[in-house]
């Protein structure tokens, strides 16, 4: 089109007011006498207006101020002054009016294109020096001549992203996978505490790492297919320094002294427009398809809060390994998740595989009622999880008690976002666990917790979070299993945790925390825990 105006030497907003159809004109309408379908551009004077019904016919105008509906405001006000006062090829309708947002028929786009060519040829053939001035290309050779070398830079600058772009082109990882990483270096000790179950806390300060590498793959753009590679060398504290699951770091676990090990593999695509598929072969995880409801503090343990328990309702940790899940939007504010995850199911042996030995299935309805708040409602199934027993938090009691059980969980999940620097939510679970192994007794396992986020404070990109609650305690047990010397929790444990991540530039974040941990395994016997971490994330 630019080429095109350029040809006929009339200005791009005149040429662009004329193309401009309605594309229901160009579809088929054809000329007629209903008011619809009159001319609102037509030729100059010269042209007969006989087929336009009589009481129709449009008037030639010299000035754009004689059309009553043109206001300077409008869009089009300065294309439409210039074609009607320089170039005189505008008519209007006898009630001086222009009716500029009525549609456009082929016939008087033909029409009007007609006239203004008409005109611009008899300007050309006249010599006239209205269209382009002497003085004009006079000026424009002068801006040429001052700004020679800035030119010559900018050229110099296109030539050279030009040949890096073909560079990157020709020697780029791959068409289709793209590769993004991110290392965690983090400093952490017990600072605070003796004993806990008759064992001496160890507060030596640890130096720990964990790398990821996401070769994340698209086929259709739609699509993701990421394999991710992990290497590790921190235990959980629960394990070498704290002897209760409670309070075990997100960034833990999985220690296999820095080799390098498939940690996550899995398939994402679409089914519609509204339903999404997610294909786990290892490591998978409810939050691939399902709203946890912990904005800001949710993470992968490089990002968000420090510890399994401030990251989500523990319930979900019931569910992972390999499976499916399903994510279907009904409408912006309604969402149903559900999934199925087998905690070993590439082992055919029996009571393994992915139908006949542990697993999780879980079901959660995600409502919206505006931008502000989000709630969850989440069920889990679960058979033989052994979650608590791997760093999901809770007590050894409620870690036993679920390492061979049968249970149905049930959560509430809440987010309120009244403002974009502030966030408040929280949850709550019950667990109800039907043992299996000794004599088989019913016990139930609670949690519940408060968040607090408060993101971009003191700078975009950082994140500041408080978590306070319980972790998963065994509030009551059947008589069969009290009998068999299996108790409920004694005392309660509460967990109080606070971070804040700085982000020092777009891929370095520093995040300095404590976890503190009162009456440690849900016992009062036990010292107070007090354990301080400096995380350190890189990405690119």
């Amino acid at each position: 089109m630019q080429k095109f105006c350029k040809y006929l030497l009339v200005s791009p907003a005149i040429c662009c007011a004329l193309l401009f159809v309605n594309t229901a004109a160009f579809a088929g309408e054809t000329s007629g006498t209903s008011e619809i379908n009159q001319p609102q551009v037509l030729a100059n004077p010269d042209i007969k207006a006989e087929n336009i019904a009589p009481d129709r016919a449009m008037a030639q105008v010299t000035s754009v101020s004689q059309f009553s509906d043109v206001q300077p405001t409008d869009w089009a006000f300065q294309a439409l002054q210039s074609l009607v006062e320089r170039y005189g090829c505008i008519a209007g309708y006898p009630n001086s009016t222009y009716r500029g947002n009525r549609a456009l028929t082929r016939y008087e786009f033909a029409a009007g294109l007609n006239a203004c060519l008409d005109r611009v040829n008899e300007l050309i053939a006249t010599a006239t020096g209205d269209l382009v001035k002497k003085e004009d290309l006079a000026t424009l050779q002068k801006l040429q001549a001052d700004f020679s070398a800035e030119l010559a830079t900018l050229r110099g600058r296109v030539d050279a992203v030009e040949a890096k772009t073909a560079e990157l082109e020709a020697h780029q990882f791959s068409t289709t996978t793209k590769l993004n990483g991110e290392v965690v270096i983090a400093i952490a000790s017990v600072v605070s505490g003796n004993t806990v179950n008759g064992q001496e806390v160890n507060q030596n300060a640890v130096l720990a790492d964990r790398v990821r590498l996401n070769l994340d793959t698209s086929f259709t753009g739609k699509d993701l297919l990421r394999t991710r590679l992990q290497a590790t060398n921190l235990d959980p504290f629960s394990q070498t320094a704290t002897f209760t699951p409670e309070g075990d770091f997100r960034f833990a676990g999985g220690n296999n002294n820095n080799g390098v090990v498939i940690d996550a593999l899995l398939y994402q695509f679409p089914l519609g427009s509204k339903t999404g598929i997610t294909l786990e072969a290892n490591a998978g995880a409810i939050d691939d398809f399902t709203n946890t409801v912990n904005p800001y503090l949710d993470g992968d343990g490089g990002s968000g809060a420090l510890s399994h328990f401030g990251t989500r309702n523990p319930i979900y940790y019931l569910a992972n390994g390999a499976g499916i899940g399903i994510k279907h939007e009904f409408s912006d504010k309604l969402e149903l998740s559900l999934g199925y995850l087998a905690n070993d199911a590439a082992n055919p042996q029996l009571g393994s595989g992915l139908f006949n030995g542990a697993y999780g299935a879980m079901a959660q309805l995600t409502v919206k009622p505006s931008n502000q708040i989000t709630l969850g409602l989440t069920y889990l199934n679960a058979y033989r999880n052994t979650f608590f027993a791997n760093g999901s938090g809770g007590s050894n009691n409620a870690n036993d008690i679920l390492e061979n059980a049968i249970s149905n969980s049930y959560g509430i999940e809440a987010s309120f976002q009244p403002s974009s620097k502030f966030v408040i939510g929280g949850w709550a679970g019950l667990t109800k666990a039907r043992v299996l192994s000794v004599t088989p007794g019913d016990a139930d396992i609670w949690n519940y917790a408060v968040t607090v986020a408060f993101p971009d404070l003191g700078k975009t990109g950082n994140i500041a979070g408080i978590i306070v609650g319980m972790e998963p305690k065994v509030t009551s047990v059947s008589g069969s299993l009290s009998n068999a010397g299996i108790n409920k929790d004694p005392d309660t444990s509460y967990h109080i945790e606070g971070f804040y991540q700085y982000k020092l530039s777009d891929n370095i974040s520093i995040t300095p925390g404590v976890i503190w941990l009162t009456a440690p395994d849900h016992n009062n016997q036990n010292d107070d825990i007090v354990i301080g971490t400096v995380r350190t994330t890189f990405t690119f």
